[in-house]
């Protein structure tokens, strides 16, 4: 962590809006001479098959999703910061909910950073969101920001 203490969570997946959230947050790090955490939650796909007998066999293991989104993950934060050492980053890609997962991970932080893929007015109602619930329930300031 930085001398100051000041540590920002920002949540990413693969979507425009999470890109935006990374560099709205990584510039807002900067400036506040804070480290950058960052968090991109999964979770196990409902991928199955069938026997004849009824039971379910997953077709990939928890450990190979969970290695690849940790390198997703990786390969995103180095996108995004290339060759810039000024702000320290970490980057963790735990399993659950992105929700819950962003709202343990911002426990304690200055800042929790999201994007938003732009669902609004009735089609956000009925998808629910990500951003949405963590405002509301977040122990730290939340930013949202838009694609």
């Amino acid at each position: 962590m930085d001398e100051s203490g000041a540590r920002i969570v920002v949540g990413v997946d693969d979507s425009e809006g999470a890109a935006a959230a990374l560099a709205w947050a990584l510039d807002d790090a900067r400036r506040r001479d804070a480290a950058l955490e960052v968090v991109h939650a999964w979770t196990f796909p409902n991928l199955d098959l069938v026997d004849y007998g009824g039971t379910r066999v997953p077709m990939i293991a928890a450990e190979d999703i969970a290695q690849a989104a940790e390198a997703w993950t990786r390969r995103m934060v180095a996108e995004a910061i290339g060759s810039d050492e000024a702000v320290p980053v970490s980057a963790t890609a735990p399993r659950g909910h992105p929700a819950h997962v962003l709202l343990d991970a911002a426990r304690g932080a200055d800042l929790l950073v999201v994007g938003t893929r732009g669902h609004g007015g009735f089609a956000g109602m009925l998808l629910g969101s990500v951003s949405s619930h963590v405002v509301h329930h977040a122990t730290c300031p939340v930013v949202v920001v838009p694609a």
